[in-house]
This record gives C-alpha cells, sequence and structure tokens, in this order.
C-alpha cells in the first residue's frame, strides 16, 4: 500500500494575545487583632486590671525577698530508735534543733517522727516557741561563765577580736545561732548532745553586763 507523502502541518501555536493572562489574587484584608474585654475579676487576655492581683503579687514578693528576720537554724543530732514489734522492727527518729537571729537570740528544740524531716521540722518549730535573749558584749561574751546541765558542764570565756569560734559540736552550734564570733569553750562533763547543748545555753543565760551590774548595786 502506497505511503502518502503530503508534509503534515505543524501544530497551531498560541499566540501571546490569545492567551488569557491570569487574574490578579486579591489583596489581602489586614484586620487588626482581636481583642477580648474580660471583666476586672476574671484573669488573663487584654482586659481590665485584677481586683487585688497586684497587691498580692507584692505580698508574695515580700514574703520571697525575706523582709523579716533572718533565722539560723542548725541540726546539732539525729538520734534513730528501733521498737521490736511481732513484725519486725519499727523505727522513728529524733532530731535536736538550734535556731537563732546571731543577735542574741536563740532556741533549742527536740522533736521526734517516724520520718527525719518531719523530726526536723518538729524540732525547729519548737525551737522558735523556746527562743531566749542572751547578753553579749560585742561579738563575744561579756566575762567567763559555767554552764551546767545535767551531767553536761561548759566553761565559756570571752576572746579577743580575731580569735574565732574555738568550739565545737553543739556548743558550736548555740554559739553560732546567738552570734558570737570570738570565744574559747571547753566541755568537761557528759557527751550527751542535749546535755552539752543545755549546759551551753545555762551559761549564755548567766551573763550580764557591767551596766546591769552597776545599776544593781546602785538601787541595793
Amino acid at each position: 500500500m502506497p505511503m502518502s507523502t503530503e508534509p503534515t502541518s505543524a501544530p497551531e501555536t498560541a499566540t501571546p494575545a490569545a492567551v488569557a493572562a491570569p487574574a490578579a489574587a486579591p489583596a489581602r484584608e489586614e484586620r487588626a487583632p482581636r481583642q477580648f474585654n474580660r471583666g476586672p475579676n476574671r484573669g488573663g487576655g487584654g482586659g481590665g486590671p485584677r481586683r487585688d492581683g497586684g497587691q498580692r503579687r507584692d505580698n508574695r514578693d515580700k514574703k520571697e525577698q525575706g523582709d523579716g528576720p533572718t533565722m539560723i537554724e542548725k541540726v546539732v543530732f539525729i538520734n534513730r530508735c528501733a521498737k521490736v514489734v511481732k513484725g519486725g522492727r519499727r523505727f522513728s527518729f529524733s532530731a535536736l534543733a538550734v535556731v537563732g537571729d546571731g543577735k542574741g537570740k536563740v532556741g533549742i528544740g527536740y522533736g521526734k517522727a517516724n520520718e527525719v524531716p518531719d523530726a526536723i521540722k518538729k524540732g525547729t518549730a519548737n525551737a522558735h516557741k523556746h527562743l531566749v535573749n542572751v547578753k553579749l558584749k560585742g561579738d563575744t561574751i561579756p566575762h567567763d561563765v559555767l554552764g551546767v546541765y545535767d551531767g553536761g558542764r561548759v566553761m565559756l570565756k570571752p576572746a579577743s577580736p580575731g580569735t574565732g569560734l574555738i568550739a565545737g559540736g553543739g556548743v558550736r552550734a548555740v554559739l553560732e545561732a546567738a552570734g558570737v564570733k570570738n570565744i574559747l569553750t571547753k566541755s568537761m562533763g557528759s557527751s550527751n548532745h542535749i546535755a552539752v547543748v543545755h549546759a551551753t545555753l545555762n551559761g549564755l543565760l548567766q551573763l550580764r553586763l557591767a551596766e546591769t551590774i552597776a545599776n544593781v548595786r546602785k538601787t541595793s
């Protein structure tokens, strides 16, 4: 079968005028952010101020900054006690704590609980309830004194500036909480922590300033 020799026609190309230009996208309308008008008692959003929100925040900031007197809290000794029961041993803990403001005020507390943190919390709270004032002469004590409590005997002697706190154990904890920085001490009795701590406090309570003694002599 003879093949056709007629030339094939080229495909028609579209002219630029025939192609329609795409429609321009409409400009997006910018809208202002939507604001919610909340009442004074409702939080969040861009509404009005809270009725007492600012005042409560100020009070919280004061507590965090610690505007009140800062107290020195020290745990002297933690004792574990075991009670033998039918199922085994039941443990409990007791904590001896010392609290002071470093300016002549100091207290001793004792707490018991089944857990160590609870015992420390109780001991510290008990110490806060038994704060007493002691007479100091600058950063030392005015005169020599011997404190006695049960089997504990603690000797306290004033020292010149730069000597430091020559003490250890429960004696050091009580003196640091009271604010003493230069002193010489010696524990000569029982080594029981409760006895030593109370003996130190007993010695501090015996301290008298020269002005106080002079006034007593004048009145007598």
